[in-house]
């Protein structure tokens, strides 16, 4: 924890609010090695953060200390909130909105995890740059990656599924916990067919592969990714490359598995080897499969379910880590769903045929 401290009501240093005469003014005071800038944020974005989020509590910033008044309850939230965001300090991560955002969402839900816990979690490091969960959704699914040898990452975009997937894959590797990793997606389009597209058939398949390679520039040097692949160190291939084969001692990512048919997604589980791990991840409101198709990913939760070393993550809108609109887009999708499902469907208009 933090060295800051919390007068209490009633004590000697505890001055009235201004706006709230008779409520009791709360003041923690912040250690002198912290700069207040990094708590505050420039132009003090973070402050104004705190301020939006808690509209009926006064926060007044002297020096470096918060004097807090308001609802009891409220001011105990501020002031939890200013402990837990000295202590992302104290870890040598930066603050901004973002990160203060979530921080008051997991307080309030809350949660047994304390959100310094999630938003100091390392992955893996690549050219300075760390990645790490930013929810409290993404600690456990990637808590439960290292406490399963099967498990799904279900849930709408920008949710990291396959991206921080990657980055367990990448750590496991460097860790020597596996000797390769292998990354698979289904060969399916959104209103293409592949025969239709020019070049080759690698041509075709490669625009379906290229989210897995952008993921994987952002964790291993570029220039060494060629050389891996090569030595099979990293594989990238199609769905249809898995059959046949057992996967020993490697990390297997299945991207897009909502485009899966449930015939695929037993011939992908299947491949496990001694040694192994797979992350399956896809989101069940976006397939892509022809009619009448049912997709893999939406019947495996009832076949699987109470098996031991499989976990199903389920990630939601909150754990949407894109700009800030992406997860008010994916609520607001949702939301226009249920009512077309509550609706039922549109009574037929057409008028008596001439």
């Amino acid at each position: 924890m933090s060295d800051a401290h919390t007068d209490q009501p009633g004590s000697a240093d505890a001055q009235p609010g201004p706006s709230h005469p008779h409520v009791p003014q709360h003041t923690v005071v912040v250690p002198p090695d912290v700069q207040m800038v990094t708590l505050l944020g420039p132009r003090d974005e973070m402050l104004r953060t705190m301020e939006r989020q808690f509209p009926h509590v006064q926060i007044h910033v002297r020096g470096n200390e918060f004097h807090i008044s308001g609802p009891s309850a409220d001011v105990a939230l501020v002031e939890r909130l200013i402990d837990e965001l000295l202590d992302v300090i104290d870890a040598g991560q930066p603050l901004n909105r973002d990160a203060v955002e979530r921080s008051i969402q997991m307080l309030r839900a809350q949660t047994v995890e304390r959100p310094a816990d999630v938003l100091t979690m390392n992955i893996v490091s690549n050219r300075g740059r760390t990645i790490r969960p930013k929810t409290l959704g993404q600690k456990r699914y990637v808590d439960a990656i290292d406490a399963n040898t099967v498990v799904f990452g279900i849930g709408p975009a920008g949710t990291g599924k396959t991206y921080l997937a990657m980055a367990k894959a990448v750590a496991a590797l460097q860790a020597k916990q596996v000797n390769r990793i292998i990354l698979t997606r289904p060969a399916v389009e959104a209103g293409e067919r592949l025969g239709f597209l020019p070049g080759t058939l690698n041509d075709k398949i490669d625009p379906y592969l290229r989210p897995l390679y952008d993921a994987l520039h952002d964790m291993v040097d570029p220039e060494s990714i060629p050389r891996l692949m090569a030595a099979g160190t990293i594989e990238v291939a199609p769905l249809a490359y898995m059959r046949g084969r057992t996967l020993n001692d490697a990390f297997i990512i299945l991207d897009e598995a909502q485009n899966t048919s449930p015939e695929q997604m037993k011939m992908f589980l299947t491949r496990l080897g001694f040694g192994s791990k797979m992350v399956v991840t896809g989101d069940v409101t976006q397939v892509d499969l022809p009619g009448g198709t049912h997709s893999g990913l939406r019947v495996v939760r009832d076949i699987l379910t109470d098996l031991e070393d499989v976990h199903f993550a389920e990630l939601t809108a909150f754990d949407v880590v894109r700009h800030r609109l992406v997860g008010a887009i994916v609520e607001a999708y949702g939301r226009w769903d249920d009512t077309q499902h509550t609706r039922g469907p549109k009574p037929d208009r057409k008028g008596p045929q001439r």
